[in-house]
């Protein structure tokens, strides 16, 4: 999401951009005023964060022309163009080139603000799936998303971009913190939908008849969510939590847009994998025709116990990132702390790793700082056992990983620089260089 969208104002009277600019400054938008096409155009790209209103008629470069030459920068961008009174083969032509909608003077400045709000919502919506695409088609990138380089994680990257280009139900079964919802996200923003608008409901959070109205109607206004979803995706997390009867109105309307137009309706269901809450099987749960359509893909995200040497990678990533936010160095991990990592059962996977990555960022700075004091008691959560843990590594991975780490947590400090490395790690250049190929690691990756 575009955290402070633009709205960029081109019109040749002064008097018009500061009016308009007044008006949409109250929703909160960030502004920027152009008096012609030709000086906006130097500031705008594929990747503007927001959306254009311009006027038709000004000198130099028309609104027509302009709109045109926007849409070439980025067809995507939505446009708003503001006509004379009745001019409406100027506002047919407008249409037809490409234009968000119309406003007619004199309008309603409530008017104007609707529909730059829409706009804006959908120019958002455009980019965060555009990114996210990007993630996924480019390897380097979705590996940095999905932190990890163990055999797992490399055959969830391989079903990820299989499945984000088939435009057919998919369900994501995982324990909670496996990251299901992000997968979701990116399964929607890489395929034949992205651009398009995907409606999320968590089924645990609502009532039976709450949430029947809330995805089959009826609403005191608005569209049920179903509905919303069409030509989108419809994401039902926690899909466990689906009653028997809803589950039956779900298959009715599968069956219903399957016999009129089956492309209209895709759903990506989440099924928390979680054996200790009674839902550890799909099948014991939801009705079996309902589960066959809801399956033509299916992706397991692996527990993190069960990606041992990712455990040491995603600990580092998340001190890193939290040492930027926070101002403070990231703590050291000797050999006893990753021995207590690689142990740990990590009830809360993902999710645990990043708050206890947090706090030991935060005691760190404190002094006195004790990873395995804050695996065994951490602050409130779910404790962290590490003593039965197995996490089917040889004691050669379970080396591995942690060479892995010290490289990787030196050239984060040394930002990539070899040299820097060698000396603080004390190992050789050439022992230095033939680690890194082993672990597939990138100096690029570590540049500033």
């Amino acid at each position: 999401m575009i955290e402070q969208p633009v709205i960029a104002i081109v019109d040749d009277e002064k008097d018009v951009r500061e009016s308009i600019s007044q008006w949409l400054a109250l929703s909160g938008y960030s502004l920027r005023t152009y008096a012609g096409a030709e000086q906006a155009l130097r500031d705008i790209n594929a990747d503007f964060p927001g959306i254009i209103v311009s006027d038709f008629r000004m000198p130099g470069l028309d609104g027509i022309e302009f709109l045109r030459r926007l849409k070439a920068i980025d067809s995507q961008l939505p446009v708003i163009m503001i006509t004379g009174h009745g001019d409406i083969p100027l506002a047919v032509t407008a249409m037809k080139s490409g234009a968000y909608d119309i406003l007619e003077k004199p309008f309603e400045p409530d008017r104007l603000t609707e529909l730059s709000r829409r706009a804006v919502e959908a120019r958002c919506l455009i980019l965060e799936n555009r990114t996210l695409k990007r993630e996924l088609s480019d390897g380097t990138v979705l590996s940095r998303k999905l932190v990890g380089t163990s055999q797992a994680m490399q055959h969830i990257r391989e079903e990820i971009l299989d499945a984000s280009q088939a435009d057919r139900h998919v369900m994501i079964r995982g324990e909670i913190g496996t990251g299901k919802s992000t997968i979701a996200r990116a399964l929607h923003a890489c395929g034949p939908r992205q651009g398009k608008k995907i409606v999320t409901v968590n089924c645990d959070a609502f009532a039976d008849d709450e949430l029947s109205r809330q995805l089959f109607g009826p609403l005191d206004s608005g569209q049920p969510l179903l509905d919303q979803s069409l030509g989108g995706s419809l994401c039902l997390e926690a899909i466990h939590a689906l009653p028997p009867g809803l589950q039956a109105r779900l298959l009715e309307r599968i069956e219903t847009m399957e016999n009129r137009d089956g492309s209209l309706l895709r759903i990506i269901s989440v099924f928390n994998q979680d054996p200790d809450d009674g839902t550890g099987s799909a099948e014991a749960v939801i009705r079996r025709d309902l589960l066959d359509r809801l399956t033509a893909f299916q992706i397991f995200l692996p527990p993190l116990r069960q990606r041992g040497e990712d455990i040491l990678t995603l600990f580092t990533h998340f001190t890193w990132l939290f040492s930027e936010e926070y101002g403070y160095s990231p703590p050291a991990v000797t050999a006893n702390d990753a021995a207590h990592l690689i142990q740990a059962d990590w009830p809360g996977n993902i999710r645990q790793v990043i708050q206890v990555a947090e706090r030991a960022v935060l005691s760190n700075r404190r002094g006195g700082y004790s990873l395995g004091t804050l695996l065994s008691t951490g602050s409130g959560d779910p404790q962290v056992e590490t003593e039965t843990a197995d996490n089917g590594l040889s004691l050669r991975d379970n080396v591995d990983a942690f060479e892995r780490m010290l490289i990787d947590h030196s050239m984060r400090r040394h930002s990539g620089s070899i040299d820097g490395v060698t000396d603080d790690i004390s190992v050789p250049r050439r022992a230095l260089n033939e680690k890194l190929a082993k672990f597939g690691m990138n100096r690029a990756d570590y540049l500033k």
